[in-house]
């Protein structure tokens, strides 16, 4: 790999469909990633979104479109009113939203997120399981008892 910007944004602008669209990815709300336990996924038309960044933050609305060539997304009700009267829709990065409902009519990606998630969880349950081993306060508590009886006992004869 290279670091130079001229070669990054060249492989950027020249690269394959399907390596774009992994540049789609976005990060899911807290809500999501419980119940998914995935950070993030690439966003489809009939996902819901919250802009995140910009002047339109904390709007949330459908995405309605994707343009693939110019690595934009396109939300319902993100309009700018044109010279002539007209609306047109707003281009945001992907980047810039956070996936707050998933469109899982998608059989395909269903599946991916099951897998993802089944993946995850797999790793999970032995971490917690570290966590829960952790806490042993009480023979703590136990042996300050027993320190004071002994000194009641040399005190007391």
């Amino acid at each position: 790999m290279t670091s130079k910007p001229r070669k990054q944004r060249k492989r950027l602008y020249q690269a394959p469909l399907h390596k774009r669209y992994k540049k789609f990815s976005t990060s899911l709300s807290p809500e999501l990633r419980k119940s998914h336990n995935i950070n993030s996924i690439p966003v489809r038309t009939g996902d819901t979104v919250r802009i995140m960044r910009g002047e339109r933050k904390g709007f949330e609305g459908k995405i309605s479109g994707i343009d693939r060539t110019k690595y934009r997304i396109f939300v319902e009700g993100v309009t700018r009113e044109k010279v002539d009267g007209t609306a047109t829709l707003i281009p945001i990065h992907a980047s810039k939203v956070m996936i707050t409902r998933l469109n899982l009519d998608d059989k395909w990606r269903r599946g991916k997120l099951e897998r993802k998630g089944a993946a995850k969880k797999a790793k999970l349950p032995e971490e917690e399981i570290v966590e829960e081993k952790k806490p042993e306060p009480p023979k703590k508590e136990v042996e300050k008892e027993e320190g004071a009886q002994t000194s009641g006992k040399s005190g007391g004869t």
